[in-house]
């Protein structure tokens, strides 16, 4: 049995495959906007293992799974053996012989890593502490919808290094795009944990307004991301300045795009006039998450399909 494609961060993918990638989450789109019925992975499962709360992640793999044909099904951790302790291996032996695709939303990479390495089928990054792929491959894939093609574009991320920010870094390695970033001081993206291994698409800037200047997209993050709410209070006063407004934006190119992938806190990390404001396109952002992990989906399962 040939060995199974995973989707564990962003770089498992090369750039000609995310190409593909893109155009058929187009595809996948038009038909679901014309309620066109596509089912090639009927009497397929998924199996969605949260650890974290969320719900953009189920609700798009959930429902994306079900517009495919197939069947999700829901486990959280508290419910079920690996919540009392089952080795991470044992687990991923008995969910891929009984499942065709796995999600796993958890907190540190190396979980995932390990159930990779034991499962029979695809395994799918929902979310670890550090990195969130299958949201930037929805960034993306809103931008390309919106702008065009991202190769050459500069990104400004401003706020935390953290999930998100560490797979924009990855992204821009493999699909030739810029990245500038700004953080508060000690909060610097750590180069290793974020899996960069050079420089050329990556600049950090000390003041958030550099940044921004002359940026084709700005995105942010909530400033407390999940498992660190005991900073909370540290946090919005070491953030205060980055705060993402409507002057921010101004420095950015005329007709850059704002980003947030949510759920967003208006008056912390960005300010309501933007996140609701002309350009924004955080619903189209969000959408997208099931149109790009259907294409996901079906990649990982059936390879390229030409329908």
């Amino acid at each position: 049995m040939a060995a199974p494609r995973h989707f564990l961060q962003f770089k498992d993918l090369s750039s000609d495959e995310l190409d593909y990638l893109f155009e058929r989450s187009r595809v996948i789109k038009t038909r679901f906007k014309a309620y066109q019925r596509h089912w090639p992975l009927q009497d397929r499962s998924l199996v969605m293992i949260f650890e974290k709360a969320s719900t953009r992640t189920r609700l798009s793999f959930e429902a994306g799974m079900q517009q495919l044909g197939g069947s999700a099904i829901y486990l959280n951790t508290r419910d079920s053996q690996l919540g009392r302790g089952e080795p991470v291996e044992d687990a991923a032996q008995v969910i891929s012989r009984m499942s065709d695709i796995v999600m796993i939303r958890t907190f540190e990479q190396d979980i995932i890593e390990r159930f990779a390495r034991h499962s029979r089928v695809p395994v799918i990054n929902g979310l670890t502490n550090e990195y969130h792929p299958c949201q930037i491959l929805a960034d993306i894939f809103t931008f390309i919808e919106h702008r065009g093609p991202i190769r050459g574009k500069t990104v400004a991320w401003i706020g935390d290094s953290n999930n998100v920010c560490n797979t924009w870094l990855q992204a821009a390695e493999v699909l030739d795009f810029n990245v500038h970033v700004s953080t508060p001081p000690g909060y610097e993206v750590e180069a290793e944990r974020a899996g960069l291994y050079g420089t050329d698409h990556f600049e950090q800037f000390a003041d958030p307004m550099d940044a921004a200047r002359d940026a084709d997209l700005v995105t942010t993050d909530v400033w407390t991301s999940m498992g660190f709410e005991a900073e909370n209070e540290e946090r919005l006063r070491d953030f205060a300045d980055w705060q993402v407004d409507v002057e921010m934006m101004r420095a950015a190119k005329p007709d850059a795009v704002f980003m947030h992938c949510l759920p967003a806190h208006r008056g912390e990390e960005v300010t309501a006039d933007v996140i609701d404001g002309s350009q924004s396109v955080v619903w189209d952002e969000a959408e997208n998450r099931l149109h790009t992990q259907k294409a996901l989906m079906e990649f990982l399962l059936l390879g390229r399909v030409n329908d």
